[in-house]
């Protein structure tokens, strides 16, 4: 018997979009590995994700910068730390690179059949010309899209998620957070006391491309089909 969600209390699901939505870290090694092979640089995985993690929450927590220049730096300081000079076309080229980080396998199906019954949200550390490509990837037309370059500012910064709340419309109690990082979304939404649901795509075996963060979600699943199937009216 797997976990039930009483869909009857929520109208709107807000959701993560990179790493909850979108396979962000296929994408990444998608487009770092090529270009560190081509340097004669080879790396394991886990290290990528672990300096892109700690590197983008470090860039993140200062000045508000698009995220088009936070990818660009976190390329270039990838690059110093590793001894190569990237040229300017593969620096720009990493957050064009975006457009073709792909949906995990359980994202549309569950999107779509979750838009039948709630409004869908998108709470994204993105800028917005970014998230129109993985829009034109995604397919799905959301109620609201909220993104750092709108707010001016990154998750986890409570103002993203006040914005989210101010635009739905709804009080608290009525919205069901998502969410694959501890730290930018699952910590401080249950801050603020919205409900929480902790998509881990890495079943317990570390927090992948996002920094590492202690929180406690009120349910945690493994993936969206988990969720649609949580959600599910009780017959």
């Amino acid at each position: 018997m797997g976990i039930s969600i009483d869909g009857n209390r929520y109208d709107a699901i807000t959701f993560d979009c990179y790493g909850t939505l979108i396979d962000w870290e296929k994408g990444l090694t998608g487009y770092l590995t090529p270009l560190l092979e081509s340097h004669d640089i080879h790396v394991v995985d886990s290290f990528l994700f672990d300096f892109y993690g700690r590197k983008e929450a470090e860039l993140q927590a200062g000045v508000y910068r698009p995220y088009r220049e936070i990818l660009e730096d976190v390329l270039a300081t990838l690059a110093d730390r590793l001894g190569f000079t990237p040229s300017a076309e593969a620096i720009a080229g990493f957050p064009d690179s975006v457009g073709n980080w792909q949906p995990f396998p359980d994202t549309i199906a569950a999107l779509k059949a979750l838009g039948q019954r709630f409004q869908l949200v998108v709470i994204s550390n993105i800028d917005d010309e970014l998230f129109d490509l993985t829009q034109a990837t995604l397919g799905i037309n959301f109620d609201h899209v909220v993104t750092a370059g709108q707010v001016k500012a990154y998750k986890p910064d409570p103002r993203m998620f006040e914005t989210a709340i101010e635009r739905i419309g709804l009080p608290k109690a009525r919205i069901l957070h998502v969410a694959q990082s501890l730290y930018h979304d699952i910590a401080p939404a249950t801050a603020l006391g919205l409900d929480t649901v902790w998509i881990d795509r890495h079943e317990g075996h570390g927090s992948g491309a996002t920094a590492p963060a202690e929180a406690t979600p009120k349910w945690t699943l493994h993936n969206l089909r988990e969720l649609v199937d949580a959600l599910e009216p009780a017959v």
